[in-house]
């Protein structure tokens, strides 16, 4: 896993503030996050047996970044690739919810930002899962450094500038949600049959496979139709619950897909696990703390978790 490390800093309030509003919410959760150690967390607790998680990336020389790690490693996640830059807070990420679930997020990259080329030259593994909040010079030395090499899932979380020329570097995998695909397509996305359109669009832009989700409406997937020069579309309707914290779901769903990759489910079954994944994690507080191990994902969604 190659992407960020953050303190969560979450409060809850009845509903999310316009523009120079001010709402009075919860006491303040520190919590460990960042997009990276999310998925990473997330892969952890659905890998089966023979399959582990090395986390890369960046954190301060202070008490945050300290606590992140240690909340990787109480994971069974490999921080070994987890550099400390000196000098340079660990990042934060700052989150309201309201009582639906809903969510808005401001990031403050810090040390995430000091991640360069030469901490991902020697990327390995079967998957390498590749997000956003770091900076764009590094994913591109990963993707080159791992074509071949290993199965490239780019998570564009968030959608940066340079989106079409890291598409055009032909990621094997493509995720983003219907904001970023909008912001890579510039043009609105909402909606499944929006969503399994704009798939298919990013896989002509570059991508091998592409997976566009829409939230409680559920994912959209493209990729090969066995191997006969065309591509096949698939919608993936969500799995219905009752949402309580939507913040880490979409890690989650990147975090399942690539554990499912990893042990050679097929395309759109493991669009399915990831999807039943992420419903149950948005059913749970918290996001590391909420993110599920495979029983909860059967008990949750009745979709029983693909690896042993």
């Amino acid at each position: 896993m190659l992407g960020s490390l953050n303190m969560d800093i979450s409060v809850t309030v009845r509903s999310l503030p316009g523009p120079g509003a001010t709402v009075l919410g919860s006491a303040a959760v520190f919590a460990p996050g960042g997009k990276g150690a999310n998925q990473a967390v997330a892969a952890a607790r659905l890998a089966g047996e023979g399959l582990s998680v090395r986390m890369i990336g960046c954190t301060g020389d202070d008490d945050f970044g300290r606590t992140l790690r240690a909340a990787l490693r109480a994971e069974g996640v490999d921080d070994s690739a987890v550099r400390t830059a000196a000098g340079v807070p660990t990042g934060i990420a700052m989150i309201t919810v309201d009582r639906a679930g809903e969510n808005i997020i401001t990031v403050a990259p810090g040390a995430n930002h000091e991640l360069i080329a030469a901490d991902v030259a020697d990327v390995g593994g079967d998957v390498l899962v590749i997000s956003a909040e770091v900076p764009v010079p590094v994913i591109t030395a990963a993707l080159a450094a791992a074509a071949r090499r290993a199965l490239r899932v780019l998570n564009l979380a968030p959608a940066p500038p340079e989106a079409a020329e890291l598409i055009a570097a032909a990621p094997d995998w493509l995720v983003v949600n219907e904001s970023e695909a909008a912001a890579v397509l510039g043009r609105p996305v909402s909606g499944l049959t929006e969503a399994a359109a704009a798939a298919a669009e990013l896989v002509a832009a570059g991508a091998g496979n592409a997976v566009v989700t829409a939230g409680a409406a559920g994912a959209a997937y493209c990729g090969p139709d066995g191997g006969q020069g065309k591509t096949v579309v698939v919608t993936v309707p969500g799995f219905k619950v009752q949402a309580t914290d939507t913040v880490g779901a979409g890690d989650t769903f990147v975090g399942a897909l690539a554990v499912a990759l990893a042990a050679g489910v097929p395309p759109v079954d493991a669009v399915t696990a990831a999807s039943a994944a992420g419903a149950t994690a948005a059913t749970r507080p918290g996001t590391q703390s909420g993110m599920p191990h495979p029983a909860d994902v059967l008990a949750v969604t009745g979709h029983r978790w693909p690896l042993p």
